[in-house]
């Protein structure tokens, strides 16, 4: 079982490494056409990896499927175990799509070049793949011991339902977070950005910055103020700090949705992760279409919902609809997920109103 959890973190090291170090190695803005060609690759991978589920549930590979998942009380053979991972996958792609809004509110903020997005979100999504280790770790191990602990899952994902239903994620000041104030408080910052590095040194560095096409060069006067050789994180930092810190909000939404599926680690880990992964070239696919969903919220919260619910009533569904339960479920959330992006580009876009310029013109 080691080393089928070792093979697997290896291969998604790589596959950062090859993204970071051979493919995005020098910082450009991504474009929508490379953007949708990546998100391609990472859900066909995602998807694909389906097949080595199957099989090694299937044939108990290292210990695949030997044990019971407390969830619903059935050891996971290749069937019940693929159909687990992809509907675990689909809930996890589509609740991340609420994280990228926050995203491009967090960067819009910052005013992040948009040259160094990708870098943010890599080491962002990198510290993401951390934490939601531990939180799946302690969370399958809670589940394991304390059955009931699914029932304060389930209510809890209606409780942020409603929440989503009716808030508004995008109204709160990331300058006034209580992460981002404490950062500036233990670390001087930057006024500026310095290319794509998140930390300076006063004095190692110029406080002279490239001047922008049609403007004049600027100085960095937080520099020159600092003592030379002192630490100083940039601007960019701050974004990373609050991308970090978004991620582990949304991860206690998202990873308790995932054991209402199922318990076992490893379909947990991997649907999260491949999940994960594919977070950056969707943001970047999304970016210009961010207006258009404008139901997108809707389906997301009806998902978390439904999720919910069958948390608080998986034995009893599990008597009407049978084993096969969680394959109903997987159909009912694509199907709610479609609704609300169809629903989405149907919807009449509200008319521009005309310029002034536009207005006079005979």
């Amino acid at each position: 079982m080691l080393f089928i959890w070792s093979g697997f973190i290896a291969f998604v090291l790589l596959m950062l490494a090859l993204d970071l170090g051979v493919f995005h190695r020098k910082a450009h803005v991504v474009k929508t056409k490379e953007a949708l060609l990546w998100s391609a690759l990472w859900i066909a991978l995602g998807l694909s990896f389906t097949a080595f589920i199957y099989f090694g549930y299937e044939n108990h590979w290292l210990g695949l499927g030997s044990h019971v998942d407390a969830v619903d009380g059935i050891v996971n053979d290749g069937k019940h175990a693929a159909i687990k991972y992809v509907t675990g996958y689909v809930i996890e792609k589509s609740l991340s799509v609420d994280n990228i809004f926050v995203i491009a509110m967090l960067f819009g903020f910052f005013a992040v070049p948009a040259m160094y997005q990708h870098r943010v979100l890599f080491w962002g999504i990198l510290g993401a793949l951390v934490m939601r280790g531990v939180m799946i770790g302690v969370g399958a191990k809670l589940v394991q011991e304390f059955h009931w602990i699914l029932y304060f899952f389930g209510v809890l994902l209606i409780v942020t339902a409603v929440k989503m239903l009716f808030g508004d994620s995008g109204t709160s000041d990331p300058g006034k977070n209580v992460v981002v104030r404490l950062t500036k408080r233990f670390f001087p910052v930057t006024d500026h950005y310095h290319e794509g590095k998140f930390a300076v040194r006063a004095g190692a560095t110029s406080s002279h910055l490239p001047a922008v096409p049609g403007g004049m060069e600027q100085r960095d006067e937080a520099v020159d103020r600092a003592r030379p050789g002192k630490l100083m994180l940039t601007p960019l930092a701050l974004a990373l700090v609050m991308v970090e810190t978004t991620d582990v909000v949304f991860a206690v939404d998202s990873i308790p949705a995932i054991f209402a599926i199922t318990s076992d680690p490893f379909l947990v880990f991997t649907s999260n992760v491949f999940a994960i992964l594919g977070l950056r070239s969707l943001y970047f696919a999304l970016a210009g279409m961010m207006d258009k969903f404008h139901y997108l919220k809707y389906s997301l919260s009806a998902i978390l919902a439904l999720v919910g619910v069958k948390m608080l009533a998986a034995s009893w569904l599990k008597e009407m609809l049978g084993a096969n339960f969680n394959f109903y479920l997987l159909g009912a959330v694509m199907l709610i997920l479609a609704i609300g992006v169809v629903a989405s580009l149907l919807r009449r876009q509200p008319k521009k109103e005309p310029s002034v310029e536009e207005a006079v013109a005979p």
